[in-house]
């Protein structure tokens, strides 16, 4: 296995990814979107998620594909960036038929980052208007850290942020995750330098930092919860294939993508986080070996994840009102 040629979600060929961010309030939203409706399932094993249009994903529900996926900071107030998503498709003429109508079914999650030093006074909800941008914004490039759904994120000990990465596997099938990562646990060791994820780099994608050549488990006490008293977390993720997966198999794909969060945080799945992954199947390649394939699908979209994460924290960029350090400043290097 290898990485894709940008190293992100949309090695998958036929999908787009779009950011827009708010840097007053210090929150933002990213919708993962493709060139034809796609199949999608969703694991969720936090104990507190904030979530729209997931109950559809499940396999035994009428719908087959989505328009849209949505991942999005605010709390329950970001739920409201769907709605501005679906509105766009709308205008777009996207839907799916119902008679007359046209229905675009945009699922989303939401991490808590409302207590993060941005302005949360906003009046009118600043969040359908984000997802418009965001979609408007959708292509085959886009940044990581600070943007979108990461820009008001945080772990336990730094900033967070957005990240992704993918995989070729040697069937010439692209695995690729996409990560908003706000998780209540940490991203690094105890020593504070060094990534859980480090055993999964490639290429110095994370600042080739190494594994903590320090045994022990015992984190620091968090500086988030310190900063910001207790509050919700979160750490949402969308991983996707261009293998002809259907909405049983995508499942499987999203519950084995958790193996790496609970690599890459620790803890990871508490219940004050509403840790959950979306996955998703443009459906381009058919699979001759179904059971095999799958399972290497998801043991590939698990290592994605572990390596998004990571990058997430790596590319986070510090701004005027941070209430924590981003891990580059702490490593007294720019960023």
């Amino acid at each position: 296995m290898r990485p894709g040629p940008k190293n992100l979600i949309t090695d998958v060929a036929g999908l787009r990814v779009g950011n827009a961010q708010d840097a007053r309030i210090k929150s933002g939203c990213t919708v993962v979107t493709a060139d034809a409706p796609f199949a999608t399932s969703v694991s969720v094993m936090g104990g507190a998620p904030g979530t729209r249009e997931t109950d559809l994903l499940a396999p035994d529900k009428s719908v087959q594909a989505v328009h849209a996926l949505v991942l999005s900071g605010g709390s329950a107030f970001g739920l409201a960036a769907a709605q501005g998503v679906m509105d766009a498709l709308h205008a777009q003429g996207a839907g799916f038929p119902v008679f007359s109508a046209r229905v675009p079914i945009v699922p989303a999650a939401i991490l808590f980052d409302l207590l993060n030093g941005g302005d949360k006074e906003w009046g009118d909800n600043p969040y359908p208007a984000l997802g418009r941008q965001a979609l408007a914004a959708a292509g085959t490039e886009f940044y990581l850290g600070t943007f979108g759904a990461g820009a008001g994120a945080q772990t336990a000990m730094h900033k967070g942020g957005l990240g992704s990465a993918s995989l070729v596997l040697e069937s010439g099938i692209t695995v690729g995750a996409l990560v908003a990562v706000n998780p209540m646990g940490s991203v690094t060791t105890p020593s504070g330098r060094q990534f859980w994820a480090a055993p999964f780099e490639v290429d110095g994608e994370f600042g080739g930092l190494g594994v903590d050549p320090s045994p022990g488990l015992v984190l620091p006490p968090s500086r988030k919860v310190a900063a910001m008293a207790e509050q919700g977390n979160t750490t949402i993720a969308v991983v996707a294939t261009d293998a002809a997966l259907d909405k049983a198999q995508c499942h499987r794909v999203a519950v084995a993508a958790h193996d790496g969060m609970a690599r890459a945080i620790l803890p990871a799945h508490s219940p004050m986080d509403g840790d959950l992954v979306f996955a998703a199947a443009t459906g381009a390649k058919a699979l001759d070996d179904p059971m095999a394939q799958v399972a290497m699908i998801g043991h590939a979209a698990s290592l994605c994840l572990s390596r998004a994460i990571a990058r997430a924290v790596w590319e986070a960029r510090a701004e005027p009102g941070d209430t924590l350090p981003t891990l580059r400043q702490e490593l007294g290097m720019a960023g």
